[in-house]
């Protein structure tokens, strides 16, 4: 089932705070296994925050409380967000972030360039990551080409990470390359696995050691 399908469902009868905060104690467990028994100390894993679980209240203890139990070191966790999230006035948003930098967490900005950008947000908050959003990359044109290249170009000015979402093709990853995009993800790597066959692809990646 699509997360288009399910998501807005959960957000609307705020079933998404019980499933965010298992969908965190999983990843992380599931993370420090892959750590100890690869060998993989470094190796990160990124986990998708809704803005409503971003604003609760103990939203801080709760990854403290995750990170606490699956042992894993703070900046091996990425957590993405959506752009609205910083969009909010609030002060404790500001907090929020604030804390989770001085944890050591990462921090990725999700499907960056559809929703209300503001560049003065992305200098004021501690974003490590921008995520370029699929719409961009699945049919280049002139157009969507600059956007992207401005993108990369602004991450690149403010020590930011890209990402770019959605890539099937080699053209695709090939146009991303030539435009100095760090990183991708889509179906051209993998589609969604289970656990086990994402360990397989770990155990068979060349940067294993020995």
């Amino acid at each position: 089932m699509s997360p288009a399908d399910f998501i807005p469902v959960a957000e609307e009868t705020g079933l998404i705070l019980p499933i965010g905060r298992w969908v965190l104690q999983e990843s992380c467990s599931q993370l420090r296994s892959w750590q100890e028994k690869l060998n993989l100390p470094d190796l990160t894993i990124s986990v998708n925050v809704s803005g409503r679980q971003f604003l609760q209240a103990d939203f801080i203890p709760q990854i403290q409380q995750v990170l606490a139990f699956s042992k894993i070191p703070a900046h091996c966790l990425k957590l993405e967000i959506t752009e609205s999230v910083l969009m909010e006035t609030a002060v404790s948003v500001t907090e929020q972030l604030e804390q989770l930098r001085d944890l050591g967490i990462h921090l990725s900005l999700d499907d960056f360039g559809t929703g209300y950008s503001s560049l003065s947000y992305l200098h004021r908050f501690p974003v490590n990551t921008l995520k370029i959003d699929r719409s961009f990359v699945q049919a280049f044109s002139q157009d969507q080409t600059h956007i992207v290249k401005a993108i990369v170009s602004l991450a690149h000015s403010l020590t930011m990470d890209v990402v770019a979402e959605g890539i099937e093709t080699r053209e695709q990853l090939t146009h991303l390359q030539q435009l100095h995009c760090q990183y991708g993800q889509g179906y051209l790597f993998s589609s969604p696995v289970s656990s086990d066959l994402a360990e397989a692809m770990l155990i068979k990646a060349p940067w294993l050691p020995s």
